[in-house]
């Protein structure tokens, strides 16, 4: 098989993907990030999703994600996974009770984010991408909530693919109300049965997306609400492509 700089080259509803381990020409203050970057020759944009250490190393779940991706767009892309290694604690935008289990949420989103825009053009040299490629930031649960929250705080995103948001964090409504998006494009899914839950919190994800919806839709935000069957463990991957490749028709219609 070709082999890339320093990985392989992968093929996907055939086209050639270069597959790069991170570190990538990082910044100094970035150089702790980890993950994998995918990009086909000439890319026009660049897709950035975090996601738990454990899917970096098995990549079986990404490059399905990819390929779904490819499939339902022609044009070259970039794609890249961040590790993220304390999930609760780097994704999340403030301090919170834990809702399920024993592990409370933290404060980590702040940095998390500027580590990504540190990168950004790290990551657009290394895949020869334009200076002004689009950026979409995107991802699953409260990585979807981190990359929704990004929308509010940076001016470095184009767009948000946002599948399953943990949209029922605690305060989240009272700051999507207080603040006004950044980001122009912002795409909201949830699965048809996530509020069929026992737990308290987790049964208002539903009122809290119709909501959050809403709230996109009065601040003028191209936004649309995607409704996918089944419970919050169905097919993440599907729904993150999907997201993706919404983001993406946006951008280049």
């Amino acid at each position: 098989m070709e082999r890339s700089r320093n990985g392989a080259a992968v093929k996907r509803n055939g086209r050639t993907w270069l597959c790069d381990e991170f570190p990538v020409d990082l910044p100094s203050d970035a150089a702790s990030m980890r993950g994998i970057v995918l990009h086909a020759p000439e890319p026009r944009a660049l897709l950035v999703q975090p996601v738990e250490q454990e899917e970096i190393v098995a990549r079986k779940g990404l490059l399905e994600e990819v390929s779904a991706i490819a499939a339902a767009v022609s044009m070259p892309l970039a794609v890249a996974f961040l590790a993220v290694e304390d999930w609760n604690k780097e994704l999340s935008p403030w301090q919170a009770p834990a809702v399920f289990g024993k592990q409370d949420f933290g404060a980590g989103a702040e940095e998390m984010l500027k580590s990504i825009e540190a990168i950004l053009p790290a990551l657009k040299s290394h895949c020869a991408l334009a200076e002004d490629a689009p950026v979409v930031l995107g991802g699953y649960s409260l990585a979807a909530l981190f990359s929704l929250w990004s929308a509010y705080e940076s001016t470095s995103l184009d767009a948000i693919a946002a599948a399953s948001p943990s949209v029922w964090f605690l305060g989240w409504l009272d700051y999507a109300k207080a603040h006004e998006p950044k980001a122009g494009i912002i795409y909201l899914s949830l699965g048809d049965r996530e509020d069929k839950t026992r737990n308290p919190v987790m049964r208002t994800v539903s009122a809290c997306i119709k909501e959050q919806h809403a709230l996109l839709q009065d601040a003028g935000i191209k936004t649309t609400l995607t409704w996918n069957p089944g419970n919050h463990f169905q097919h993440p991957e599907q729904r993150c492509a999907k997201g993706f490749t919404w983001c993406l028709e946006q951008l280049f219609r």
